[in-house]
């Protein structure tokens, strides 16, 4: 079994936090939500321990692929909420390493995956916390715009195909404007991204 390589692990400014405790590193996400180097350290920590608890469990690479990047999405939206700083009874013990193979375990066996074929996810195009930062700007794009730049990059539609299912719903619309308008949503989602996620995933400085 092969275990992925994740080139933001080589990142200056991911680099610069692997001296930090499993604890320091959540308290910075928890402290720092306009920031996603936190996260993308914690990914690159510990993205081997969850892609081999994964792998075993998977019936091909692509479905490991997929749970893996799930289970990274996952992961993401629990992390806020996750406080080991506070004792309980039941968190007695726990370590962010422990939550992060419970949270595994979890979505090994409640996450119904779609058959091979069906997956078009691909783990070197897109890291899953590039794809859980990518999604969170989508949200805040506009229904209208967000639905065109998943038709264009999910679906590969042409912007005729685009403008053509647009009026049928009633859009009056036209190419050259989902042209306009698919730069327009390039352009927000780009800046909706954490300022130190476009530095590492996107070159920018």
């Amino acid at each position: 079994m092969q275990i992925p390589s994740f080139s933001e692990a080589n990142h200056p400014l991911v680099k610069s936090l692997f001296h930090h405790s499993d604890l320091e590193l959540l308290n910075l996400f928890v402290a720092h939500p306009d920031a996603g180097k936190y996260f993308t350290a914690i990914f690159c920590r510990y993205s081997p321990i969850v892609y081999t608890l994964i792998r075993h469990s998977a019936r091909s690479p692509v479905q490991a692929d997929y749970l893996f990047a799930l289970t990274w999405r996952n992961i993401y939206y629990q992390l806020g909420g996750l406080d080991l700083n506070v004792s309980k009874p039941e968190q007695e013990g726990m370590t962010l390493q422990n939550w992060l193979i419970d949270m595994t375990a979890y979505s090994i066996n409640e996450t119904e995956l779609p058959p091979t074929e069906a997956i078009h996810y691909s783990i070197k195009d897109t890291s899953p916390p590039l794809w859980c930062y990518v999604e969170q700007a989508l949200e805040q794009l506009s229904p209208k715009l967000r639905l065109i730049l998943l038709m264009a990059q999910t679906f590969h539609w042409s912007e005729t195909r685009i403008a053509a299912y647009l009026q049928a719903e009633g859009e009056e619309i036209s190419p050259p404007e989902v042209n306009n308008l698919l730069r327009e949503g390039y352009s927000l989602l780009e800046e909706k991204l954490p300022l130190d996620i476009r530095n590492i995933y996107l070159s920018e400085t």
